[in-house]
């Protein structure tokens, strides 16, 4: 199992030098991948370009790229561009992001995600092979049939003709679908007690393309922080974990609570969903279940840590990107060399 570092995005107590020196800690650690994120603030090619020049060794990777926001076309121009300048260390997350996102943001509708998410991807992966681009599909139509254009491939030679592809899935249809088109899962929420039935569902889906599980890379984004008491780690988490389960989305849709419901906690997902929306955000946070937060993340002194990374290796993990919930630059760097230092001790590391 190797190790990842997911930054998100930029908040009100973030800044671009702090993920960059956060990034440059990785990359002497020797952690594999640096992933940024994106949903209506700061967009994740602007981050990784910013990164990739700044660093030797480490993957940069979008967790995610949001398919709405851009044409399929646009996105592999940007997949082949930042693959050139890293030195062909990009890997490309792809999601769909949610309804009030897709829809009030970028102002496109939310329908048949499935078959928009593989429409996409089969586009993505004809242009970063500089292929011609010429699509008939129910989203997208290349070139369109009644105007000028023409067919186009890319007009530069990238490093590579694929760039590994992975998408963000929750529901069972979307990790077939990942385990179908795609190189690789970007998991939330994952919890080795509950592995088995979500990664079935990635293998149902490398059956159908003729393929097995091994090779996949599973990377869940793990919240962690390190300290002696469980219970004041977990407060940190509280928040986040409220704020999908009780606030991402609309009480008809959120995929997060429905997660969680699959997961065994259906009753508490329905309190911090009511509580959340009913703007109860404090009250929201502390009904979330401390084993649902302990399951989903890294929590106490660094032997503990090292004895939950073995579980998550056991159940199929091979890039676990750790989130830091860190009170600032420093804390985060050491907590950086602490997870590091427990990736040697659990004896599961690459």
């Amino acid at each position: 199992m190797r190790l990842g570092l997911s930054l998100g995005y930029q908040t009100a107590w973030s800044t671009p030098a702090d993920h960059l020196a956060l990034a440059q800690e990785a990359d002497r650690l020797g952690y594999s991948v640096v992933w940024a994120a994106e949903a209506y603030g700061s967009d994740s090619p602007s981050m990784l370009a910013w990164m990739a020049g700044q660093t030797e060794r480490i993957d940069i990777g979008s967790a995610v790229m949001q398919i709405p926001g851009r044409t399929p076309a646009m996105t592999a121009m940007t997949a082949a561009t930042l693959d050139a300048l890293s030195g062909g260390r990009f890997r490309l997350g792809l999601g769909v992001s949610g309804p009030q996102v897709s829809e009030g943001w970028h102002g496109v509708r939310f329908g048949k995600p499935l078959a928009r998410t593989r429409e996409y991807v089969d586009i993505v992966k004809l242009a970063v092979a500089r292929k011609e681009v010429a699509y008939d599909g129910e989203f997208h139509t290349l070139p369109l049939p009644d105007g000028p254009g023409k067919a186009l491939r890319l007009g530069f030679h990238p490093p590579r003709e694929h760039i590994p592809i992975y998408l963000a899935a929750v529901g069972p249809k979307n990790l077939e679908l990942a385990g179908e088109i795609a190189d690789g899962w970007l998991a939330v929420f994952y919890t080795p007690e509950f592995a088995e039935e979500q990664l079935a569902a990635v293998r149902a889906g490398r059956a159908k393309a003729g393929k097995e599980l091994a090779g996949f890379d599973v990377v869940p984004s793990v919240p962690v922080v390190v300290g002696d008491d469980i219970e004041s780690c977990a407060a940190l988490v509280r928040w986040y974990a409220a704020l999908y389960v009780g606030g991402m989305g609309s009480r008809q849709q959120n995929f997060y609570n429905q997660l969680a419901t699959r997961m065994g906690y259906g009753d508490a997902a329905r309190e911090v969903q009511d509580l959340y929306l009913a703007k109860r955000q404090r009250d929201a946070a502390a009904a979330v279940p401390m084993e649902f937060i302990d399951r989903t993340s890294l929590l106490g002194p660094k032997e503990r840590i090292a004895e939950r990374m073995r579980q998550f290796a056991e159940a199929g993990v091979t890039t676990l990107s750790v989130t830091l919930f860190a009170a600032d630059r420093d804390n985060g760097v050491q907590t950086l060399r602490t997870v590091a230092e427990a990736l040697d001790l659990s004896g599961v590391g690459e």
